[in-house]
Formats: C-alpha cells, structure tokens, sequence
C-alpha cells in the first residue's frame, strides 16, 4: 500500500460531511435567491430579526461578485470537496498537482467568505444565517487541507511536519477555534446595540 493511500479516514470524513453541509446550504440559498427573483417583496425563510436578514444580503452586489449568483459558485465548490472526501475514505490515489490545486481552492475559499464576512458586518450591514453556515465549514476545510498538504503527509504519513507546513499541521484546531472565535467577536461588537436590547 502507497503513503498516499493511508492519508487520515478523518480527513476524508472531514470534507465529506463540510462539503455536504455546505452543499445544503448553497442550495438552500439559491432556491431563496430565485424566489426572491421572482417576487422582490418575498422575505427569505433566513430573515428572523433586523440583524439576521439574508434579504438584504442577497440583493447586494456582494452576492453576485463574479457575475453569478454566490450559492452556484458554493453549488460547484463543494460537490468538489464532497467528491474529494468520498475520493479519500475509498482510498483513491491522487497526484500531487490535485492535492496543491485543491489547497489554491480552499485558500480561495477562505479568503473569500473571510471577505464576505467583513462585508456583510461593516458594509452589507446584517448576517445571513446561511452564509454563516458555508463560513462555519469553510474554514476547517481550508486549515485541515492545509495542514495535509504543507506538512507533506498527504503523501508521506511518516512525514516529520515542520516549517509553516508543521505550523499548520500541530496548531489546526488552534487556527480554526481562533478564527471563529474572531467573527464571534466582531459579531458581537458590531451588533452590540441590538444584542443589548434583548439581555
């Protein structure tokens, strides 16, 4: 059996379930977007106060950055990862060029949602439950990937992790726990006035 054969079932788990969560909810997203296409006075299933009101955010043009709507580019995206994790946890071989252009995916990935993040709190002005959803899968995806790849035991279990490669790979949980807990945070503070009202 190859090195690459043998690379962690978690792994492979890992982007089944994030890409099938995160599938969902592009999905969910794009039903919303059509309908309120089709009738600019629907109010999303995702609008429950005057924060959480995806309306909003779908009619910005954040939403259709590229010139399509955001939730097919989620829609392609994650059916990829999905496909990578089933790829993983049969034991699929993959050559070392797929492994780096999956990590330029997901370091889009992040950077982008990173983006829209920051976009829907100090531009866009309120959150969109779902959007939340394909953040909160993201991430993990992006930094577990990461440390796979850089490490070099994607190829090589019995790699010795070291450089930014190790950085990745030993403090994983550590980035992914800081990054969520950095939106919280933002979160939080930017919507301090409301979140006020209802302690």
């Amino acid at each position: 059996m190859t090195p690459t054969h043998r690379i962690p079932k978690a792994y492979g788990s890992l982007l089944l379930v994030s890409g099938l969560i995160g599938l969902l909810a592009a999905a969910t997203l794009l039903v919303e977007k059509i309908e309120l296409i089709k009738d600019p006075n629907y109010i999303p299933t995702c609008s429950i106060n005057p924060i959480m009101a995806c309306g909003s955010v779908m009619k910005s043009w954040q939403a259709e950055v590229f010139g399509v709507p955001n939730p097919l580019i989620g829609i392609a995206a994650f059916g990829m990862v999905m496909a990578t994790g089933a790829a993983v946890l049969a034991g699929a071989r993959m050559a070392r060029w797929f492994w780096l252009t999956f990590l330029a995916g997901t370091t889009f990935g992040a950077v982008f949602v990173t983006w829209l993040a920051f976009q829907s709190l100090y531009s866009i002005g309120t959150l969109c439950p779902y959007c939340m959803v394909v953040w909160s899968v993201t991430i993990p995806i992006f930094f577990f990937t990461a440390a796979q790849v850089l490490s070099g035991r994607i190829h090589d279990p019995d790699a010795v992790p070291s450089g930014i490669g190790g950085f990745f790979h030993d403090f994983r949980w550590v980035l992914v726990f800081f990054w969520f807990g950095l939106i919280i945070a933002l979160i939080l503070v930017r919507f301090w006035y409301y979140w006020s009202t209802l302690i």
